[in-house]
Order: C-alpha cells, then structure tokens, then sequence
C-alpha cells in the first residue's frame, strides 16, 4: 500500500492543487489523507505546517485535531510527504519528537503545525 503512495507524492499535484501559506502545494488523498508536494531546500516542518493549513483552511478542522505523518521515514529523494487525520493510517516511528505533557504518538494538532511551523516566505522581487 505504501508504494504506490510514494509514487503518487512523485507525480506533480494537479492544477486545482491547495497552495498553503508557505507556498507549498497541497492536495486531498482519500478521506484522510493530505499529500505536501515535494519542494527543492524546504525543512520536514515546511510540510507539517502546509499539511496543518490544508487540514485547518480547507478541511475546517478544528486546531485540536490530531495530525500524523503517513509517509515512512527516510522521504526519498525528489518525494513529497503524505499526512493522515486516521491514526490508523500513521507511519511508525515518523512523527515528530515531542517532549513534555500530552499524547506522545507522533502526532501534533493542526494548531500547532500551523502556529509553531508556518513561516512567510518571501518572495525576492528583482527588478
């Protein structure tokens, strides 16, 4: 089951994709399922938080829902990551270190990728 959604974070996203607010282009896979397009010198937090926005702005889920990570870790090379609002659907071992209180699965709310991860980038305008 995971091959084939490798091969899927390989292909581009179609037109109609989500543009997050960090740039990152972001479509819906199944019911669950969100798929962060890969993007050349982006951090794994770039994607949380594209994954976070997706969730929050077009799925209008509250900022305490749970977001987990699908995609196994290592990403291959040139390969988006897919993330899951199904704990059932998670990666072992592919979330995000946690310390300190709350559920230690993986998983962080929608809330706090976006808060704690969403970063403007600005675009440099020549003239």
């Amino acid at each position: 089951m995971r091959g084939w959604l490798i091969v899927l974070l390989m292909l581009p996203l179609p037109a109609a994709a989500f543009t997050a607010r960090n740039g990152m282009e972001v479509a819906q896979v199944g019911a669950t399922g969100i798929a962060v397009a890969f993007r050349s010198g982006r951090a794994d937090t770039d994607y949380w938080c594209a994954a976070g926005d997706y969730a929050q702005r077009v799925l209008n889920q509250p900022v305490g829902t749970r977001l987990w990570r699908a995609s196994p870790k290592p990403r291959e090379a040139g390969a988006g990551i897919l993330f899951t609002l199904d704990p059932a659907e998670r990666a072992e071992g592919a979330g995000l270190s946690q310390f300190g209180a709350g559920p230690q699965d993986g998983a962080i709310s929608v809330g706090a990728a976006v808060s704690g991860h969403c970063r403007v980038i600005v675009p440099l305008w020549r003239d």
